[in-house]
Parts: C-alpha cells; sequence; structure tokens
C-alpha cells in the first residue's frame, strides 16, 4: 500500500515544511500553515539520462519567430491581454462569485471562431448550455465537458487538439497523484504546474477561472499567479451593472491597462466610452456634484464624484464612502478644516462614485473636495466645469500624471472649463480647443474661484 506522507504548506508562498511553524521563513506571513496528506509511490522511477539532448545557446543562436497573437473578439479583452491572446499561453480570471467570470469566459468562447473546449468543474453541462442561450451567440467550434478529473482533461486534449481551453475553475480541478482533496494548495499547485506544461506541449491557449479569498487575493497558493503568463482581474460592485478588467501581471504585455463592461441580461457590453456613461450632465442643478478627471491605468475618463454633508444628527459624525478610500477622505476633510476654516469635524459626511467604481487615482482629489464645499455651501456647481488635481496637506493643489490625456477628455466630452494646478500655468499652452484652463493654487483660492459669486 501506498505510504502516507503529512506535510505543511504555506498558503501565501508555497513554502514547504516538515511540520507546523508559526510564522513562513519564506514570506514572513503568520498563521498561513495547512496540513496536508500526501501519497508517496511505493515504487522508484529511474530518469536516462539524456546529455546528449541537452544543449545551452547563446543569444546570437536563439532565432526570434514572430507570433500572431489570437483575436478574442471582445475588443476590451483584447486591451487588457495587449492585443490578444499569445499562442501557448495561460491566462488566470479572478473576481468575486458571481461578478461575471463565467459569463465573460463563455462569452469570449462564443465569439472567437476557433476550436475551444470549455470545462466545467461546477456547473452541469445542462446549466452551460441555458447560459449559452441566453447570451444569443453561437460557435460550433465550441465544445464541452463536465469533469475534474486532470489525468481526463489531459487526455481530451491530447485527442482533440483544440485551439483554446477554458477551465472553469481551477479550485476545482483534482490529480489522481494526489490524495488531498479539490482546493488544497498542493491539488491547485500541481494542477496548475500540470496545465502549464501541456499548454506549451501541445500549443493550446488555457483560460484558468479562479476563485478569490475575502481579502481579494486569488485562492490558492501565491505561486499560482507566478506559474501563469497573465492574471485578470474581473471587479465591480454587484449592485451596478459596470464592470472592470484590471490585468496585475502580463508577460507578453502592459499591465496597467483597463477593460470596462456593463452586466445585461444578454451578458456583457463592453463600454467603449466609459465617461459617456458614467456622468450625467443633464441632472438639475444640485448641490454635492462634481466631475472629475480620472486614469485608471493608461486610460482617462470622468467621473461623477456626489457628496453630502449634514449636521451630525449622533455625538460621533459619520464617514462614509463608496468607491473611495476613507481614509484618504479623513485626510481632505482635515485639509478643509485647517487650512481653509470649515468645520466638518461636527458634520456627517457622505461620498459617493456613481456608477459603483472604485477609484484610487489622487488626481481626483480636487473634485472630491468640490464636491464636498457645494453640499456644505448648498451651492451647486456648473455641470460644464470639472477637476483634475491632487490636493497635499498643506492646502496645495499639486500636479498629477498624464494631465494631458485628462484634458482631452474633458475636451471632447464638451467641457468649458477644467480646474488645474497653478504651477502648471507656465507650461500650458494656451488650448486651442473651447475648452478653458482656470489655474488654482491651494484651496482658499479655489473657493473663491468657485464660489465667490455665487449666493
Amino acid at each position: 500500500m501506498a505510504k502516507e506522507k503529512t506535510i505543511f504548506f504555506c498558503r501565501e508562498c508555497g513554502y514547504e515544511s516538515p511540520k507546523w511553524l508559526g510564522k513562513c521563513p519564506s514570506c514572513n506571513k503568520w498563521n498561513t500553515f495547512t496540513e496536508e496528506v500526501l501519497r508517496k509511490s511505493s515504487t522508484k522511477t529511474s530518469v536516462a539520462k539524456r546529455s546528449e539532448d541537452l544543449k545551452i545557446k547563446t543569444l546570437d543562436e536563439i532565432s526570434i519567430t514572430d507570433y500572431v497573437r489570437i483575436d478574442t473578439g471582445i475588443s476590451e479583452l483584447n486591451r487588457v491581454l495587449g492585443g490578444g491572446i499569445v499562442p501557448g499561453a495561460v491566462v488566470l480570471l479572478g473576481g468575486e462569485p458571481g461578478i461575471g467570470k463565467s459569463t465573460l469566459a463563455l462569452q469570449f468562447a462564443l465569439s472567437i471562431k476557433k476550436k475551444i473546449i470549455y470545462i466545467s468543474g461546477e456547473e452541469s453541462e445542462q446549466q452551460i448550455k441555458f447560459r449559452a442561450n441566453r447570451l444569443k451567440e453561437k460557435n460550433n467550434n465550441l465544445f464541452i465537458y463536465s469533469g475534474t478529473s486532470l489525468e481526463d482533461i489531459e487526455t481530451i486534449f491530447k485527442n482533440e487538439k483544440p485551439d483554446i481551453a477554458i477551465i472553469d475553475s481551477i479550485q476545482t480541478i483534482k490529480t489522481e497523484l494526489l490524495d488531498s482533496p479539490a482546493g488544497t494548495i498542493t491539488q491547485i499547485r500541481e494542477s496548475a504546474s500540470k496545465l502549464q506544461e501541456i499548454a506549451k506541449t501541445l500549443n493550446i491557449n488555457i483560460i484558468l477561472i479562479g476563485h478569490i479569498t475575502k481579502d481579494g487575493s486569488i485562492a490558492g497558493p501565491k505561486i499560482l499567479e507566478h506559474i501563469v503568463d497573465t492574471v485578470l482581474q474581473f471587479e465591480g460592485d454587484r449592485n451596478y451593472f459596470f464592470r472592470m478588467l484590471r490585468v496585475n501581471k502580463n508577460r507578453y504585455g502592459a499591465t496597467s491597462e483597463l477593460g470596462i463592461f456593463e452586466m445585461r441580461e444578454d451578458g456583457l457590453k463592453e463600454v467603449l466610452n466609459p465617461s459617456e456613461v458614467l456622468i450625467n450632465k443633464n441632472h438639475p442643478d444640485l448641490s454635492g456634484s462634481a466631475i472629475g478627471a480620472t486614469i485608471d491605468g493608461m486610460r482617462p475618463f470622468l467621473v461623477e464624484i456626489q457628496a453630502l454633508v449634514s449636521t451630525a444628527a449622533y455625538g460621533t459624525p459619520q464617514r462614509s464612502t463608496t468607491g473611495f478610500d476613507t481614509r484618504r477622505l479623513n485626510m481632505l476633510l482635515a485639509v478643509l478644516e485647517k487650512r481653509a476654516g470649515f468645520k466638518l469635524s461636527i458634520k456627517d459626511v457622505f461620498l459617493n462614485i456613481a456608477g459603483g467604481i472604485k477609484l484610487t487615482d489622487p488626481g481626483i482629489d480636487l473634485a472630491v473636495i468640490s464636491a464636498i464645499l457645494s453640499s456644505y455651501l448648498d451651492i451647486p456647481i456648473d455641470n460644464s466645469v470639472c477637476f483634475a488635481a491632487e490636493i497635499g496637506l498643506s492646502g496645495e493643489i499639486r500636479s498629477i500624471s498624464r494631465i494631458e490625456q485628462r484634458i482631452k477628455e474633458a475636451e471632447k466630452l464638451g467641457f468649458s472649463k477644467i480646474f488645474l494646478p497653478a504651477h502648471l500655468q507656465k507650461n500650458m499652452k494656451t488650448p486651442n480647443g473651447s475648452i478653458k484652463f482656470e489655474f488654482v493654487e491651494n484651496v482658499g483660492e479655489l473657493v473663491k474661484k468657485l464660489f465667490a459669486n455665487k449666493n
């Protein structure tokens, strides 16, 4: 009989230890070791010497062959991947449950005219058929298989030789060589390594769908992300229609691209111009709203910042944000109170990024404080004005990156004025278009130019 062996693995980095450790010596994380049972083969296999096959080359001897990327049929997915999928690449797609990972994968499988095998360890073939009917697209070269055995999947690949394979999800796949259940660190690591080897050997593109943990990281060992070629993160608020596809790792392209989709009944629709759907320029003149020019990755777009400032009903004022960092909001409120004299410490402040978008760009700071001041003073901001600048702790208006792209996006959408940092005035040329530059040096000057002539 096979001899059982117990070993401990670090969930974060995959470090192995014969005994439990409180702190991982590799990644220095605490309480990350889990116990798993391995099966040790009773027979020993000998490896033949292959010295005649082992050859090394200089850089000059290596020839570079041009590869043609595969068009996914979805322009937003092509954008994030860097122009399409590279032959033989392994892509890991992660996201929260119900966010639309399987829908995106199946929609991709129906859009591309290649031989594709969709392997599901979570859904039956009938469930996949129902979802495909909802998407209202057709691909006669799409084949469905419901199973979790890695050995069976390898046999199917060798027999069918597909162009692309989708595995939903990697946490459900298990190999018979290990006794541990599916979803454990050893199973995920061994399955991913074998699938990577199959992809490179048979030149098959493999898309792995992965679960994520509570903290937003992909479930399984961190080595999973190192094994694959590309890591995509599908995110968004399920209470809203918009979904964002980010790239966290890409061996064949940039990691600064962003794809935006809208979830509908018949699947995901690409949002080619997010600014037009994320802002509402037709709303009546209401206080507490400002438009910020932001950049996510390499993509500029405009978002609507909504703020509500009211008298605190209880002893401790509330600070609530949606799509914006609460700690940064507290910092901006402290700047407004210290540098501009607004008594916000006794006020409830609620902030919302319209559309359910999450932003970390400091370039929307000026729009945030403008929306807060607009609500505090109960004075609306002209909906043809937008903002692009960062706020410093001393109340100064600081410069941001890619300012020209933000200005062009605002001008394209018909905005007549944009507020910018004052020190850019020397380097900025007079605009040829219809947009006007308004330069501000600090928060006090912003208040005067924005609200001084309004009652």
